[in-house]
Formats: C-alpha cells, structure tokens, sequence
C-alpha cells in the first residue's frame, strides 16, 4: 500500500499541474501544495481540471465498453487487460489487467478528490464558484469509491489526503462505504447548479448517481424517489438521435447526457481511439444471444414475431439493433466518401459495435484523435432505473410503464403488454436495460447485482470451444491485486481467493 500510495500522489499532483509548465519550472515540486499552489483561482481552476482528468482511463472512458466482453453479450478481440481470462473465470490476485486497473484507477480519483477537498479553503475566489467546485469533486469521489464497492465489496476508505503510515488500513464495510458514498452525493446535489449538463457535474449528475448507488444496493424506494427527482426536474430529456449522441457532433448540449469522460481535441484526444479499436481492429464481437434479444418492430421477440426474417436478421428488428450493431459486411463510409470495410480473418462473430465508431474520423490508425466523449448517465437510464427500482418497491403501476414506454417510444417501439405481474414486468426492464444500454458497459455489473451471473456466464462457450466459468462463492467480487496485499497487511482478501 505503501507503494501504491506514493505511485497515486506524484501521479496526482502530476496530473494537477501538467497544464502549468512555467510554473513548475520556477517552483519546487515537493513545495507546490502546502506554499505556492493553492493561492488563485487560476489554481483551483487548473486543478480541478486535473481531477477531472482521471476520468480518461480504462476504467472511466470508452475502453469501459470492454466490461461487456465478460458477459453474454459481447467477445473481446485480443489480451485487453486481461478481459480474455477474466471472462473464462480466470480471475486471481496476481491476474492483473482489470483486477489491479480498476482498483489502482479509481484510487488515483480519489486521492485527486481527497487533495482538492483538503486545500480549496485556501483559495481566496468567488464563494459560489467554490462551492460548485466542491459539490464536483464530491460527486466524483462518490463516483469513484462506488465503483470500487461493485467490483471488491468493502474498500480502504479515506477521506482526505493521507500519510504513508496512515494508509495501511483495513477495508471498511460496504455498508460503511457506501453510507460516506451517499453522504457525498447529499452534499453535492445540495452545492450543485439545477442547470443542463455541458461540461462539469450537476444536480442531476448527482440525483442520478444517488439513485444508481441505491439500486445496486437494494433500497429500492429511495432509488425511485432519487431518480424521479431527475424526471420531475424537466431538466433533461431524451435525445431526439439515438445514433449521434454517441459521436462528437450529437453531444455537445444534449440534453439525455447526464455525466461523461469528456475528450476535445487537438490537445486531449482518446489514446486508445474507440475508432480504431471498436471500428477498424473490431476488437467487440456481439453475441448471437446479444442479437436474438432484440425484438421485432412489432414489439414481439424473434421467436414468436411473423415479421422475422431468417434470411436478414436485422429486417424488421427494434432500431436500437442497427444503431448499436455493425454488420461486418458493412462499410464505413463518411460524409467526403472515405471508405473502410472489415476485414473477416481471425474475427470471431459478424457482429461489430456501432456506438462510439466515427466515420468522418475515416481514414482509422493508431494515430486516430478520436474526441467521442464517452456517456456515464444518461437520461434513458434514469428512466429504467426508476421503473426497475418503483416495481420492486411496490410493483407494477402506471409511472413504471411510463417510464419504460418512453424509452421504447424514442425509437418507436410499441408499449409494453398491459396487466403485466411484478416478476414479468422484472424480466421486461430487464431486457430493456440490455438492448437500450448495449456495448456501453452495463451488463455486466446488471448480472451479478441480479445474482445471476452464475447462470448467464457458464452458458456462454468462446471462440475455440471454451466453456466459460462464474464461481458464485468467489467471483461477484474480484480480489484485491495481490501487490496491494503485500504492500497493506492490514487488508484482509476478499472469499475465495
């Protein structure tokens, strides 16, 4: 832990600064926090910007997408961080990749969260603007710490800035984490701006992580409560384009963003392009399960509609399918008439991801600046987890329906069946939440939070032939990385491992 601490503080202040160069130049680094830094606005400006840049990591930006290749939905093309293994149930402390990423990403958040709230007092600047600063960091610290809980249950917690000897601690209770999660969130809905999203966190940002943190969590009722604050506000809306608010030129201003890891270039572009890897190096292949969840246009699943046609899976289909999926016979081909087509050598299904994927960023390379800001909330989930949270805390009813039906009405879905029982409505949310939110992150938290990964994943078979496996006596958490255990005697590991 000790490594990991002092790793996460020169990455931190780093990060807090890089934008300051002559500065840095005339300044000790070792004296920047406690003499120099902290005096300006301008300072507190620079820095929160550096707490928003930990956003831009595997853990917090498009590479997210890959969480879905260790579900029923998605193939990962390729060793990233180590999805491929995971994904069999090959997961262990010393397996690193996405065991030791999201632990140490979400850290370094924190730690960027825990500075800025520890010095922004001495900052002598506009109290308003302070404050809204401070309901920002909040908000991300809650986020980061919550994502922590859904991957290693209970976590160290610390809420300021920390000696060495100090982060050698046990972890503290999920509950516990949580509870400071939520009191995060408290503060910083009651400090940020009821206004539309445009760049930094606000009101709504916070409502609709409040109400996230409570569905995973069981509290059903104040989940819905949290998320009808968002619907009853008016604030935001569904986006009129499904298909463009997942590019550059559908995001700035819309109305369904609620939260995003937000890229601009020419100076802060994606470093593993989501074109090049989702478009050209397809490294996401859907699943034929992922495909056959999509109803008809009917709104009737493929098994019983009449109007599916076995020779043209995507004829006739929910439209949702079309713009998350690419048939790898289809070209990308942007507005001046670049043209790319996949190749199919070594690819394991037809089926390739949409979202994210620019064609006016064509011709795609490794060099690609792609500048999609990648969705964290948005208003479409809002409406689901409200339905899902309302029907388990008191069953089906009219706002439920609402709910769902004007997600569905976007892309002109019919209603749901009316008269539908708690568990029926249960699976119909269900299957909403997975088309509306394919290839975006989603399902794979959805499946363990609904205890059924144990179910889903053994089912799945990979490419090769390999059965994949889900241990429910160890995998709905990971552990912790093995170099933290080393590191913090004090850090008991999670069962199983």
């Amino acid at each position: 832990m000790k490594k990991f601490l002092i790793i996460t503080l020169v990455s931190t202040m780093s990060l807090l600064l890089t934008s300051c160069q002559d500065f840095l130049d005339k300044n000790p680094l070792d004296q920047l926090a406690n003499q120099t830094f902290w005096s300006s606005e301008k300072d507190a400006d620079m820095a929160i910007a550096g707490v928003y840049s930990q956003l831009l990591s595997y853990t917090y930006d498009h590479r997210r997408m890959d969480w879905d290749a260790l579900t029923d939905d998605f193939f990962l093309f390729g060793t990233y961080q180590r999805a491929d293994n995971i994904a069999k149930g090959i997961i262990e402390p010393a397996t690193g990749g996405l065991v030791s990423t999201i632990y140490l990403e979400s850290y370094k958040g924190i730690t960027a969260c825990n500075v800025f709230l520890a010095n922004i007092d001495r900052v002598a600047m506009d109290e308003a603007k302070k404050n809204r600063y401070k309901g920002e960091v909040l908000y991300l610290r809650a986020l980061f710490y919550f994502t922590l809980t859904e991957f290693y249950g209970g976590v160290p917690l610390y809420t300021k800035p920390i000696t060495v000897a100090e982060a050698t601690v046990t972890q503290s209770p999920k509950a516990v984490v949580i509870e400071q999660v939520l009191k995060d969130l408290d503060e910083a809905i009651a400090l940020l701006p009821a206004t539309l999203y445009t760049s930094h966190a606000v009101k709504g940002s916070a409502l609709a992580l409040k109400a996230k943190v409570l569905l995973h969590n069981d509290k059903w009722q104040e989940a819905a409560d949290a998320a009808n604050l968002v619907i009853q506000s008016k604030v935001f809306k569904l986006a009129t384009d499904y298909q463009t608010m997942f590019l550059t030129k559908g995001q700035t201003n819309n109305p369904e963003i609620l939260f995003s890891a937000r890229y601009l270039n020419p100076d802060r572009f994606s470093p593993e392009s989501p074109d090049m890897k989702y478009g050209a190096a397809a490294a996401l292949n859907g699943t034929q399960n992922l495909i056959d969840e999509f109803e008809c246009t009917d709104g009737l699943p493929i098994s019983q509609s009449p109007l599916y046609d076995k020779t043209d899976y995507r004829k006739n289909r929910d439209p949702r399918l079309n713009y998350t999926i690419r048939d790898i016979k289809e070209p990308l081909v942007s507005s001046t008439g670049v043209r790319y087509t996949n190749a199919t050598a070594g690819i394991y299904t037809n089926y390739l991801v949409r979202k994210y994927v620019d064609p006016e960023n064509l011709p795609f390379s490794y060099a690609t600046r792609s500048d999609q800001d990648f969705i964290l909330t948005r208003y479409a989930e809002v409406l689901l987890i409200y339905a899902e949270a309302k029907n388990e805390a008191s069953g089906p009813d009219q706002s439920v329906y609402a709910a769902v039906n004007e997600v569905r009405a976007r892309v002109k879905m019919p209603p749901l069946p009316t008269g539908l029982n708690q568990a029926s409505l249960r699976e119909r949310i269900r299957h909403e939440r997975r088309v509306e939110l394919a290839s975006e992150g989603y399902r794979y938290l959805d499946i363990k939070r609904w205890k059924i990964a144990e179910k889903v994943i053994p089912g799945i078979v990979d490419p090769g032939g390999v059965l994949r496996m889900f241990d429910p006596k160890k995998h709905y958490l990971f552990p912790f990385p093995q170099s933290e255990i080393d590191i913090n005697t004090n850090l008991t590991q999670n069962p199983g491992y």
